[in-house]
C-alpha cells in the first residue's frame, strides 16, 4: 500500500468513525434541544423554561436535583478528604488490598444499595430486630439527608481516589518546607494542602455533581419513598406513564443536559485558576505518618466505619433477605432458605430468563462496544487535527452527559416516523442503547494504551517486510489488548447492572436482572429480587476475576 493510498484510506477511515459519532451520539442530543424549543411545530427557544416555571412541582424538582448535588458533594467531601489523607500520608497506604476494598461502594449498583439500607433502617427492619431501641432513628433516616448519605456512600470512591493521588503528587516536602518555618499541622492544611487539592477537587466534585443528578435509581427507590422527586425520576415518568408527555421530558432533559454543561465551564475556571506543576526533575518524596498510638487508632477507625457503612450494611440487608423464609418472623437460623435461589434459578422461570437476557445483552453490547471503541480511538491516535478532536470529543461525551438525557434522545431519534430502520422495541435497540452509553471506557482504556506505544515498533515492523495486517495483527493489537480487555470488562460491568436505559428500552415482556430486582422490590417480593441481586453481583465479580487472571497484562506483570 503506497503512501497516497495509506492516506486515502485513513482519510475516509476517519470520516466514517465521526460520521457513525454524529448519528449515533450528537444527533439524539440535537433531537433532544429541538424537540424542546419546538412545541407545537413553532420555534420557541424560551419553551424549556417556560415549561419549567409554569409549573411549580417542576420549579420544585429542579431546585431538588441541584440542592441534592450540591448536599452530596459536600458529605462526599467529608467522607473522602480524611480517608485520602489516611491512605497517602499514613503507612495504612500500603495496604494495597484497602484500595480495591474501598471500591465495592462505587462497584454496587446505586438502587441495590438503596434497597439494602432501606431492608436495615425501615420500621421493623433489621436494626430494629438487634437494637429495638433504634426504632427512634428511622423517622430521621427516611429523609432528605438519608438520601444524601446514601448516595454519598455510593460516589465517595470516586473522590477519595483523585484526591489520594493529588496527595501523593504533593508529596511532604512542601509540607516540611512549611513546618520549618513555624507552621502548624492545620495552618499547614490550609494554606498548602487545600490550594493543591482545588484543581483535583473541582473536577471530582463536577463529577460527582453530575453522576449525582443523573442519577436514577435511588431516587426511584428511596426517593419515592419520602416523597422527594428529581429531574431522572420525573423524566422517566413522562415517558413511561400513561398520559405520555415528550414535551415536559425533552424540555426537563435539555435542562438536564444545560445544568451539566454549566458545571463543567465553572471546573474549567477552577482547574485553569488552581493549576500547579508538582513534579519536575528532582522528583518528590511522600511523608508517611506512623499508624501508632491515637493515630493508628483514629486512622483503622475511620476506615472500618465508613466499610461498614458503605458496604457492610448494604450487603448484609441484602444477602439476609434472599435467605428468610418469612419476612415477619425476623433473623434467625431456622427462618434461613435458600429457597429462593433455587426458584430464582429453575429452568422457566421469569429470574433465570431476565438473568440470562442480562448477560448475552452484556456481552453483546460489550463486544460491539469494543470494536467500535477500538477503532474510534485508534483514528484518534495521537494527533491533534480538527476532525481527530472533534471525533474525540463525541466518542467520549456520553460519559460526560447525564444517561437518561442520552436515552430520551435516542428514543427520539430511532421512534421518529421518518426512520428508515425499525429498530425500536427491539433487542438490538437495548444493544444500541448500551454501547453508545459505555463506548466512552473503551475509548479511553485504548487510548491510554496506544499513547504508550512508540511508532518506531509499527515503522520497523514495516522496514522488515510486514504488511500493514502483519504489523496491526502481530505488534499493535498485543499492545493495546490490555486496554481493549479493560473497556470490554468495565462495560460488561455496567450493562449488567444498567437500570434507567433497561426501563425505557427493554420491549414489552422481557426482563433483565436489573429491571426484575426493580419490580420484584416494588411489588413487595422482596426475598427473590436480593437473591437476583447477590446471583447477579456474585457472577459479575467472579467473571472480571476470571479475566483479570486471564489478561496478558496481569501474566505481563507476573514476568
Amino acid at each position: 500500500m503506497n503512501i497516497n493510498s495509506l492516506r486515502s484510506f485513513k482519510w475516509v477511515s476517519g470520516g466514517l468513525a465521526l460520521f457513525i459519532l454524529t448519528v449515533l451520539v450528537l444527533l439524539p442530543l440535537l433531537l433532544i434541544f429541538w424537540t424542546s424549543i419546538y412545541p407545537n411545530e413553532q420555534l420557541d427557544i424560551a419553551a424549556p423554561l417556560r415549561t419549567i416555571m409554569s409549573s411549580h412541582d417542576l420549579v420544585e424538582v429542579l431546585l431538588n436535583s441541584i440542592g441534592l448535588g450540591v448536599s452530596v458533594i459536600l458529605l462526599t467531601t467529608l467522607f473522602a478528604l480524611p480517608l485520602a489523607w489516611i491512605m497517602a500520608k499514613t503507612d495504612l497506604g500500603h495496604h494495597n488490598w484497602l484500595d480495591v476494598v474501598l471500591l465495592i461502594p462505587f462497584m454496587t449498583p446505586p438502587y441495590i444499595g438503596s434497597m439494602g439500607w432501606m431492608l436495615f433502617m425501615q420500621t421493623g427492619g433489621y436494626m430494629e430486630q438487634f437494637l429495638p431501641a433504634s426504632s427512634v432513628l428511622t423517622p430521621y433516616f427516611f429523609s432528605y439527608g438519608g438520601m444524601v448519605l446514601i448516595m454519598s456512600l455510593h460516589l465517595f470512591p470516586f473522590l477519595y481516589l483523585l484526591l489520594r493521588n493529588a496527595l501523593l503528587q504533593i508529596g511532604g516536602n512542601l509540607e516540611e518546607a512549611a513546618s520549618v518555618h513555624g507552621a502548624p499541622f492545620f495552618y499547614r492544611f490550609k494554606r498548602v494542602i487545600i490550594p493543591l487539592l482545588l484543581s483535583s477537587y473541582g473536577l471530582g466534585a463536577l463529577l460527582i455533581f453530575v453522576k449525582t443528578i443523573a442519577e436514577f435509581g435511588t431516587p426511584a427507590t428511596f426517593g419515592r419513598r419520602i416523597g422527594f422527586y428529581v429531574l431522572t425520576s420525573e423524566i422517566h415518568k413522562y415517558i413511561s406513564s400513561w398520559p405520555i408527555d415528550f414535551g415536559k421530558a425533552t424540555s426537563l432533559a435539555s435542562l438536564l443536559l444545560g445544568v451539566c454543561l454549566v458545571m463543567w465551564y465553572i471546573q474549567t475556571l477552577i482547574s485553569s485558576r488552581f493549576s500547579y506543576l508538582l513534579i519536575g526533575g528532582k522528583g518528590t518524596r511522600t511523608k508517611r505518618y506512623k499508624s501508632t498510638g491515637i493515630v493508628g487508632v483514629l486512622s483503622w477507625g475511620y476506615v472500618v466505619l465508613l466499610l461498614l457503612a458503605s458496604i457492610g450494611i448494604p450487603y448484609f440487608s441484602i444477602i439476609t433477605a434472599s435467605l428468610l423464609k418469612l419476612r415477619g418472623e425476623g433473623v434467625s437460623w431456622s427462618n434461613l432458605t435458600l429457597k429462593h435461589y433455587a426458584e430464582l434459578l429453575s429452568p422457566g422461570s421469569q429470574g433465570l430468563e431476565a438473568l440470562l437476557n442480562s448477560f448475552t445483552l452484556a456481552i453483546v453490547a460489550s463486544s460491539i462496544a469494543v470494536i467500535l471503541g477500538t477503532w474510534f480511538a485508534l483514528t484518534v491516535g495521537k494527533g491533534a487535527t480538527f476532525k481527530q478532536k472533534i471525533t474525540d470529543l463525541f466518542s467520549l461525551l456520553p460519559n460526560t452527559v447525564p444517561g437518561i438525557v442520552i436515552v430520551v434522545g435516542l428514543i427520539l431519534l430511532w421512534n421518529a416516523r421518518w426512520m428508515p430502520i425499525p429498530l425500536y422495541n427491539t433487542y438490538w435497540m437495548v444493544v444500541l442503547t448500551y454501547v453508545v452509553l459505555f463506548i466512552p471506557y473503551t475509548v479511553q482504556y485504548v487510548k491510554a494504551s496506544y499513547g504508550q506505544i512508540d511508532s518506531s515498533l509499527m515503522q520497523a515492523g514495516q522496514v522488515f517486510g510486514g504488511s500493514k495486517l502483519y504489523v496491526f495483527r502481530r505488534i499493535l493489537l498485543p499492545l493495546i489488548l490490555p486496554g481493549m480487555v479493560a473497556g470490554w470488562m468495565m462495560t460488561f460491568t455496567i450493562s449488567n447492572r444498567e437500570l434507567v436505559a433497561s426501563l425505557l428500552i427493554l420491549p414489552p415482556s422481557m426482563q433483565t436482572s436489573a429491571t426484575y430486582i426493580f419490580a420484584q422490590f416494588e411489588q413487595g417480593a422482596v426475598a427473590m429480587g436480593m437473591a437476583m441481586a447477590v446471583i447477579s453481583v456474585g457472577v459479575t465479580t467472579i467473571l472480571l476475576l476470571v479475566l483479570e487472571y486471564l489478561s496478558p497484562d496481569r501474566k505481563r506483570r507476573q514476568r
